[in-house]
């Protein structure tokens, strides 16, 4: 096995792929990248049995042939290269020789039949859109995942196919994010599937700026994205999500419309005052106007007033700040919505123009 290309183009796919390598493995071929070099060019698979990233590219001097070597070393080797240098890459026995310029490394390998690959997954649908709309979905969803909740079934991102449609959805119990894009191709049926919180990470990592297409393709256990020359498999989550509309609420008629950007600023100044286990904010509504008071046991107080557009009489309800913060970075937009109805009911937050994205926070009883 040999290849040979400049360290810019060594990088990129390195970068792509060595972040889904654990550092600790219970197998030491997972510690490395499966390096396939075949007639077409180079490519370099990375896996933790549940995550795999295959990344591509072109390279001269090829000598076909596969083998698996230390995935951060090469990385980390790379990385610390000069600009523009051309790497060499050679195979000699049960080492890796990896020559640049005046630097010379050998690497310990492993045979590739040890390497655990992800081959066929059993498809049932295939779903192309632009990469800028499933980036964005993500980001306006993916914050509200659960971090370790022993219902593992939260700790993923719903992906949600339904009526010519695609939404994201995310909650830990406490809020749920919800975005949808529509779809110019029809869905042979609903379908819904969970990505696990390390997938999701990954694959708003490899998302880049530009006007591209990906591919997803849904199967019974796997979802897989192609884009270019990248293709992210991920294991799912083997769990039903919880009934994400029946937590919507219905009724909550108490409109308030605010800047968004005035609201975060407020929100952010009252935090620094409120309880730091409960991290509680009190918002009221009275007309044309919105309140936010914060406390904390040292019987310290910050208030922020407002101007909103509301006709609500009067009204007080409990939020934790942090949960609010995290929705407005994620709705954008000038102007938002928030949907109350009384004290012990949650909160809708939407654009003022626009419903594809709505965030719904669990009231605090402060």
């Amino acid at each position: 096995m040999r290849f040979s290309l400049n360290r810019e183009a060594l990088l990129k796919p390195l970068q792509q792929v060595v972040g889904v390598v654990e550092r600790r493995q219970t197998l030491p071929v997972l510690s490395n990248l499966l390096v396939h070099v075949g007639p077409d060019g180079v490519s370099f698979t990375g896996t933790d049995l549940e995550v795999e990233m295959v990344a591509r590219t072109a390279a001269e001097d090829l000598v076909e042939g596969e083998v698996t070597i230390p995935a951060r070393k090469l990385f980390d080797i790379c990385r610390a290269l000069p600009d523009g240098v051309r790497v060499k890459i050679e195979q000699n026995g049960e080492r890796v020789a990896v020559n640049a310029g005046r630097s010379r490394f050998t690497l310990a390998t492993l045979p590739a039949s040890e390497f655990p690959t992800i081959d066929n997954i059993e498809l049932v649908e295939r779903v192309t859109l632009p990469e800028a709309t499933l980036k964005d979905l993500m980001s306006r969803t993916a914050f509200a995942m659960a971090n370790q909740d022993v219902r593992y079934y939260l700790n993923g991102l719903l992906l949600d196919l339904r009526d010519q449609a695609l939404r994201c959805v995310a909650t830990d119990g406490h809020r749920l994010a919800l975005a949808e894009t529509k779809l110019e191709a029809e869905i042979s049926a609903r379908r819904q599937i969970i990505i696990p919180r390390k997938g999701v990470l990954e694959l708003q990592g490899l998302f880049e700026a530009g006007d591209g297409t990906v591919e997803l393709e849904f199967g019974r256990n796997h979802l897989r994205l192609r884009r270019g020359g990248v293709t992210f498999t991920s294991k799912l989550i083997d769990g039903r999500f919880p009934d994400y509309e029946a937590v919507i609420p219905i009724g909550a008629d108490k409109d308030v419309r605010v800047s968004r950007e005035e609201l975060r600023s407020a929100l952010q100044r009252a935090a620094i005052l409120s309880n730091e286990k409960y991290r509680g904010v009190k918002l009221e509504v009275s007309p044309n106007k919105l309140r936010i008071v914060a406390h904390n046991p040292e019987q310290e107080e910050a208030v922020e007033e407002l101007e909103a557009r509301t006709g609500v009489a009067e009204l007080s309800v409990g939020f934790n700040v942090n949960y609010l913060m995290d929705a407005l970075a994620a709705l954008g937009g000038e102007e938002i919505l928030l949907s109350l109805r009384d004290a012990q009911s949650s909160c809708l937050l939407r654009k003022v123009d626009s419903d594809d994205t709505r965030h719904v926070i669990m009231p605090l009883r402060l």
